[in-house]
């Protein structure tokens, strides 16, 4: 399938590179047309089999496919990459998400069931690549399509590790092959023809930049889960031990390249001291001088005030070290005191830095909260005993994932309820997407009875 996807053909040298695209995506998507009409003939039983046959392959590779995830991307902890992908494989939903609902009276009986789309491009991001691939495919698969992954070219070589094992899974169960295919090379022109190709029926895009605006720029079913810029607010009422600990456990998770972890702290001047203090305890390095500030945006934030690449993913030593602030300890989190309009908070930092912001009182804070938030409508966090300060903070902020008194990680079911996700669909409204949301909702009715009542 990788040959048979891969950008050059010996075959077609003579033609142009536009040929050999449409070539290549065409000959993807049939492939994957055909996997899904074979699979669409099989039971619901046949569906749990083939997950679990697929669970079951990936969960002895994990410290593999974390470690090869590293060495690639060069970004995260190996002990956390492990931690998501076990996440994924045993926490996502499979075939039991895809509820039944019927209403049943005089007239009849109304069924509204979930049905496949068909084949879905599932464009993943650099961040979490095999997690979310993971995590996608086991969705895709319950609800009963075929999938085609477009892997980010940070990752190119673990995520066709991922898939081609998910792929020989599949095979020894039902011996349908494709069904679960990625491109051979990473390319935005290739993804952007099979994207728009008229047989793909749904396009998931989990990420930001070009490809997101590609994929939302199709005229078919697309889930777009975009870029996120978590705050996490801590009021005078928290218990401060266990919101520092809180906090630091998600912002240092995986070096802070979640896309729901928390990027920003906005704490009440009423407690901020004291909450310092409990960040110490923590395993923080606390930056308030001038100087090593500086140092530090110098060393993350480029002359034309984007993140600086180099540093993403990154341990928090080792920012410090490029920053040439000396530090005799392991730290897991940096956090600097700041004012709201600095880069630390406006941007999107992926690494184990965090910026503190104080304010006078509740009010001000959830103002501030969302100017930092800026309506991405993502994710946000809230330490406090005031149960109407909870309820305000949830109803004014509006973000897909919204955590009281936790670690963001428990947003995606990591020792929290529910199940996981690592699509966050902000952008097109679906917020936390499972199987269903990789399904059409249809509604059957039947006139004249069957009512047992």
């Amino acid at each position: 399938m990788e040959r048979m996807m891969g950008m050059q053909d010996e075959r077609r040298t003579a033609g142009s590179a536009a040929d050999v695209r449409a070539d290549a995506a065409g000959q993807a998507v049939s492939a994957s047309r055909k996997a899904y009409r074979e699979y669409a003939a099989l039971s619901l039983a046949y569906r749990r089999a083939i997950l679990a046959a697929v669970k079951s392959r990936l969960v002895p590779l994990v410290p593999d496919m974390a470690a090869r995830e590293l060495d690639e991307t060069g970004m995260g902890s190996k002990r956390d990459k492990i931690v998501k992908l076990m996440l994924a494989i045993h926490k996502t939903p499979g075939v039991e998400d895809l509820i039944t609902e019927v209403i049943t009276g005089d007239d009849g009986m109304t069924l509204c069931e979930y049905s496949a789309y068909g084949v879905i491009c599932a464009v993943q991001p650099g961040t979490n690549p095999c997690a979310t691939l993971i995590n996608n495919t086991i969705g895709m698969l319950a609800a009963g399509n075929s999938v085609i992954h477009i892997p980010h070219p940070r990752c190119l070589a673990v995520s066709q590790f991922a898939v081609r094992h998910i792929d020989e899974a599949i095979r020894e169960v039902c011996g349908i092959q494709n069904l679960v295919a990625s491109l051979s090379e990473s390319s935005m022109l290739l993804a952007d023809e099979i994207m728009s190709h008229p047989d793909v029926a749904m396009v998931v895009a989990t990420g930001g930049g070009r490809m997101l605006g590609k994929a939302l720029s199709n005229a078919k079913r697309v889930i777009g889960a975009g870029q996120a810029n978590p705050v996490a607010i801590v009021d005078e009422t928290a218990d401060l031990e266990k919101a520092a600990r809180d906090i630091v456990d998600g912002a240092s998770f995986d070096h802070n390249i979640m896309c729901t972890s928390e990027k920003n702290i906005v704490v009440v001047s009423a407690a901020a001291d004291a909450f310092v203090e409990a960040l110490r305890r923590q395993d923080v390095c606390y930056v308030n001088s001038e100087a090593e500030m500086l140092a530090l945006t110098k060393a993350t934030v480029t002359a034309d005030l984007l993140m600086n690449r180099a540093l993403e993913g990154k341990s928090a030593n080792a920012i410090l070290d490029a920053a040439g602030i000396r530090c005799d300890r392991a730290v897991r989190l940096i956090v600097v005191d700041t004012v709201k309009t600095h880069p630390f908070v406006t941007l999107e930092m992926l690494m184990p830095l965090v910026p503190l912001v104080r304010v006078k009182d509740f009010d001000a804070a959830l103002e501030t909260a969302l100017f930092i938030e800026q309506e991405l409508r993502h994710t946000a966090v809230i330490h406090s005993r005031s149960v109407d300060r909870l309820n305000r903070a949830a109803q004014i902020m509006q973000t897909s994932v919204f955590v009281k008194n936790g670690p963001s990680l428990v947003g995606l079911g990591l020792n929290g309820e529910g199940n996981t996700s690592f699509t966050v669909a902000n952008l097109t409204g679906e917020g936390v997407t499972t199987a269903r949301h990789f399904a059409r909702r249809r509604r059957c009715t039947l006139t004249s009875g069957f009512s047992i009542r």
